[in-house]
């Protein structure tokens, strides 16, 4: 089969013919029709190192779309013919930038009722903004979210998931030419951070408190930006980088609170990991295939183009969903 492979050595993705893997025990073997490019898939430079050095052909490509062609002794909830949606673990070599996938069975989810371009724009992102907010923040109506990075994949979710459940406010950064944007997905102030003081204008935003809620979407310094906006007592969940409390202003003093969040942890920390993910990926899902969450713009790329476009995603922000359909 065709396959989209990473080698380490070189630091280069590598188009190769390769054997279609087997399902084992309580794995599936899923035709892909879909499958969507996320930051992690294009940063595996940056964690190659947790890759085995025995592997030969690393697939990466983890949001799959797809038909179950056999299933694995052990598998009771599936069966040949089901349609299925996952999030796949980045620590196997089996992902989606290929014709074939295997999969736990354990966490999948069945196919959504959308097509597969648009059902593989869905996991990474919306899965992980849907923990991030309902699972680790419990955000209700009457909170004030701060979200660094609306207009990214995780940030456009989490402006909706917000504005679904009602928070009061919800703050946003993205430059200028994303702000109407984010205004129709429901953030109610957006702030410039190229040319704004983002913290100056939060202040004014919330009347000098700050924030009861605060998500960073983007990394670097952003989780520092995040936790000097929260109010006393207030909450942050960090996606992107470990949490540094001793560099948050008056942390200790004003009682805050801090979440870390790794939706492919789900995947390597036993059977309630996994039913966390499985229960976001079925909870936001749903809302989806609702009308309740509006999907970002998705752009097709074709299999041959997918190499070249995880490698543009390093060098630039990414507005919109690029997915790979066969």
């Amino acid at each position: 089969m065709k396959a989209l492979t990473f080698d380490k050595n070189s630091d280069s993705f590598i188009y190769k013919d390769i054997p279609v893997p087997r399902p084992s025990d309580g794995e599936i073997l899923i035709k892909v029709s879909a499958c969507g490019l996320n930051p992690v898939d294009a940063k595996i430079r940056l964690w190659k190192s947790m890759i085995p050095a025995s592997a030969e052909h690393w697939v990466p490509g983890l949001d799959i779309a797809g038909e179950i062609v056999e299933v694995g002794d052990a598998v009771n909830d599936f069966s040949v013919g089901d349609k299925v949606l996952c999030h796949g673990d980045m620590l196997k070599p089996h992902g989606g930038f290929t014709e074939y996938s295997v999969q736990s069975a354990s966490t999948v989810i069945k196919h959504p009722d959308l097509e597969a371009i648009q059902a593989a724009a869905i996991p990474c992102a919306g899965w992980t903004a849907w923990r991030a907010l309902v699972d680790k923040l419990d955000l209700t109506h009457q909170d004030s979210l701060f979200i660094a990075g609306g207009a990214g994949g995780v940030g456009s979710y989490a402006i909706q998931i917000a504005n679904h459940i009602g928070a009061k406010q919800i703050i946003t950064t993205a430059s200028a030419p994303n702000h109407d944007y984010l205004y129709n997905l429901g953030a109610t102030h957006v702030v410039d951070y190229k040319n704004s003081d983002v913290i100056e204008e939060v202040m004014q935003i919330t009347h000098g408190l700050g924030v009861s809620k605060g998500l960073d979407a983007v990394g670097g310094d952003n989780d520092i930006l995040v936790a000097n906006l929260l109010k006393f007592e207030g909450e942050m969940v960090e996606l992107v980088r470990t949490l540094r409390p001793e560099q948050y202003q008056d942390a200790f003093i004003k009682g805050l609170s801090f979440h870390q969040l790794s939706l492919g942890s789900g995947h390597r920390n036993g059977e309630a990991a996994k039913q966390k993910m499985i229960c976001a990926g079925l909870s936001f899902t749903e809302l989806v295939a609702s009308g309740a969450i509006t999907l970002p713009s998705i752009q097709k790329v074709e299999f041959d183009d997918v190499a070249a476009h995880l490698d543009q995603m390093l060098q630039q922000r990414t507005v919109g969903k690029l997915v790979m359909a066969f």
